[in-house]
C-alpha cells in the first residue's frame, strides 16, 4: 500500500475516533504529500525515498518548534508539536540504535580508510546515503565526528 493511501485510511479511523490531534498531524502529512506528488517538474508519483524525506523534514520541524515554544514557556504548545512529530514519526522506516548506527559507521570508516577528522566529508557522504532515512542526519554527523577523532 502506498504511504498516500495508508496516511488516508488512517485519517478516517482518526475521523471515527474522535482523534483531534491525530487528524492534524495526519492532515498535514496527506497535504505535503499531495503538494509533493503535484509539484512542477515532478511525474506525479512520490517514491518512498521521497516520503521518508518529507516526513523527516516534518518531524525536525515538529521538534524545532516544540524548543521554541518551551524555551517561551508554551508547554501547551509544545506537548501539541511533539506529540504530533511522535505521530509523524510512525511512518517512518524503523530507526537504528545507536550500537547499530556505530557499526555501521565503523564499518563505512574501514571501507573508505578514513584515519582522521580530514576525511570526514568522504564518510560522511557515505553515510548519509546509506543511512538515509533510519538515522537522523544530526546524529550521523556527531556519531562520524566522534569515531574519527
Amino acid at each position: 500500500m502506498e504511504l498516500i493511501d495508508q496516511i488516508t485510511e488512517d485519517i478516517k479511523k482518526a475521523m471515527l475516533a474522535k482523534e483531534k490531534t491525530v487528524l492534524d498531524a495526519l492532515r498535514g502529512i496527506k497535504k505535503e504529500l499531495l503538494e509533493a506528488k503535484t509539484a512542477k517538474g515532478g511525474d506525479g508519483t512520490v517514491s518512498e525515498e521521497m516520503g521518508t524525506k518529507i516526513l523527516q523534514k516534518m518531524v525536525k520541524q515538529r521538534k524545532e518548534s516544540a524548543q521554541i515554544y518551551t524555551e517561551q514557556n508554551r508547554k501547551e504548545l509544545a506537548d501539541k508539536e511533539l506529540e504530533e512529530a511522535e505521530i509523524i514519526a510512525r511512518y517512518l522506516p524503523k530507526q537504528l540504535s545507536d550500537e547499530e548506527l556505530t557499526t555501521a559507521i565503523q564499518t563505512i570508516i574501514s571501507q573508505v580508510g578514513a584515519t582522521s577528522a580530514k576525511d570526514m566529508g568522504k564518510v560522511m557522504g557515505i553515510a548519509t546515503k546509506q543511512l538515509s532515512g533510519k538515522v537522523e542526519g544530526k546524529l550521523i554527523s556527531e556519531k562520524v565526528k566522534s569515531l574519527l577523532q
